[in-house]
């Protein structure tokens, strides 16, 4: 997702990296990267030029601080490099936005939303999504099938408020969508619905026949949120058809699916600036729960290169049980995390979504996605459900023979058995370690993973998170087997000082 984007950043930000100041032509080279991503990207020329002049005007008008307080008063060095990041950051995040996600209320206090855009871009999913989100909320939506013209996209939207619990309306044989949408809402009114999704219908291209129909539910609806549902894939069109759908209808916002099978990203980027039209939502899978409120912020940190840590929190505080993950987090900063905390946490993590677009919001991870194998979760899980309760308790009972046993009911090979414990071992010492400190900012407030995953200050050399899943980091460094072999030799030779200390103490009380 974006690869293309922050692979121009990335690329700026190294060409600063060890600068002792900001100047035209050092801009200029970094610049360079930034704008050849942005237009490969698919992003409006003029939106470009923009963007780039005002880089340059703050980086070169702006007096660098080299000293700042952090949230704890501590002083710290602020490189020209880093200067320029911030600017770009603050630069993305006022393209995007600024934006309020919250859905509007009308006069009656129901939350009513027309969904609409052209046919094939998701728009009954969303419809689903919303409803899911709303419920979320402690709304009861009512979902609208108004879309009579694509064959089984009642049946479609039908299926998914089954699967959601959430009732569906649709009109009878012959009727008109504005008559169906005005029937609903008075349904919604005389039932008790506090919510309401109408599902347009689409086109392949915008054309009179369209608009005068979503003219006419408006008319009759009056919908308290109109949203325009746009493919990220379709780039630079996708923006265009915003401005078109924007000239004839009022929008209030839009929502943007398939951004994360985009690495280009361009429609994110652009479509504010052109449309004045805001993203209030990202759709970042198929499922009906993958529905995200758009931030700027976050995902102006994930062009570039930096993660999104907020984001990570708000998926984890959907799918974990609070009270079970920070019995975990205790237990595992206090050195005592078993196998099953452990096989817990991955499955939250499953629970969230692909794991690549979960290591993508991860703060020196991100460029590693794309090398995750979704499988080894799978693996680790059949090896850790292999186990006894007792193993799982005590993974120190592994020896070779349960270890060929647990291999033999997952499929796997003892080899494998015996690396997943020795990794194990290897977080649980360090997490213990960790125990007495805090690694501090908002990666460590993830409930029950926070510490495990990391936030780079003060994380012993050689960890790598990623291997914990038998996926090394290639190119990271410290990462990968290399790490792993050199994290376990230093405790190999810091257990033999111990042994020898020990000895000695032994040999001087026997000479008292």
């Amino acid at each position: 997702m974006l690869e293309t984007l922050t692979r121009g950043f990335t690329a700026a930000r190294e060409k600063l990296r060890g600068v002792r100041e900001l100047s035209a032509e050092n801009i200029d080279q970094a610049l360079r990267d930034v704008r050849t991503s942005l237009l490969e990207a698919d992003v409006d020329f003029t939106v470009v030029k923009s963007f780039l002049a005002r880089v340059k005007d703050r980086a070169l008008g702006e007096k660098v601080e080299t000293r700042v307080a952090d949230a704890e008063g501590r002083q710290i060095r602020v490189t020209p490099g880093q200067h320029f990041v911030a600017i770009c950051e603050q630069e993305l995040c006022a393209l995007m936005g600024p934006v309020d996600s919250q859905l509007a209320r009308g006069k009656d206090g129901v939350v009513s939303v027309m969904l609409l855009g052209l046919q094939g871009v998701g728009k009954t999913t969303v419809a689903a999504k919303l409803a899911r989100h709303l419920q979320r909320e402690g709304r009861r939506p009512l979902l609208v099938a108004a879309d009579i013209y694509r064959p089984a996209a009642i049946l479609q939207l039908e299926t998914l408020g089954a699967s959601i619990d959430v009732a569906v309306h649709r009109g009878a044989e012959g009727e008109a969508p504005p008559a169906i949408c005005a029937a609903a809402a008075a349904r919604a009114r005389a039932q008790g619905f506090d919510a309401i999704v109408y599902d347009t219908a689409g086109r392949l291209a915008i054309d009179d026949a369209l608009m005068q129909e979503l003219a006419d539910i408006t008319a009759r609806t009056t919908p308290a949120n109109t949203l325009l549902v746009c493919d990220a894939l379709m780039g630079r069109d996708a923006v265009q058809v915003a401005q078109a759908f924007h000239e004839r209808l009022a929008l209030d916002g839009l929502v943007m699916t398939k951004l994360d099978g985009d690495a280009r990203g361009g429609a994110a980027l652009a479509v504010k600036a052109v449309t004045g039209v805001p993203i209030k939502f990202l759709g970042t899978g198929e499922s009906v729960d993958r529905l995200e409120a758009f931030r700027p912020e976050g995902l102006a940190s994930r062009i570039l290169g930096m993660g999104d840590v907020v984001g990570l929190v708000k998926d984890f505080e959907q799918v974990v049980d609070q009270k079970q993950a920070e019995e975990s987090a205790q237990r595992m900063l206090k050195g005592r995390l078993t196998l099953d905390d452990l096989l817990s946490q991955l499955k939250a993590i499953q629970r969230m979504g692909p794991l690549r677009d979960v290591f993508a919001k991860l703060p020196m991870f991100g460029g590693l996605a794309d090398q995750v194998d979704e499988r080894e979760l799978g693996k680790v899980e059949a090896m850790i459900r292999s186990m006894t309760p007792g193993e799982r308790s005590d993974p120190d009972l592994i020896n070779k023979s349960r270890a060929s046993r647990i291999a033999r009911g997952s499929g796997r090979r003892s080899k494998e058995v015996v690396q997943l414990v020795q990794r194990f071992r290897q977080m649980r010492d360090m997490m213990g370690a960790l125990g007495g400190g805090g690694l501090g900012g908002l990666l460590s407030k993830v409930p029950g993973i926070g510490r495990l995953m990391g936030a780079g200050a003060g994380m012993p050399a050689g960890f790598d998170p990623s291997a914990l899943l038998g996926a090394g980091a290639p190119g990271g460094g410290g990462g990968g087997r290399g790490g792993q072999q050199r994290s376990a030799s230093r405790q190999r030779d810091a257990q033999k000082k111990k042994r020898k200390q020990a000895r000695k103490d032994r040999r001087k009380g026997r000479r008292r």
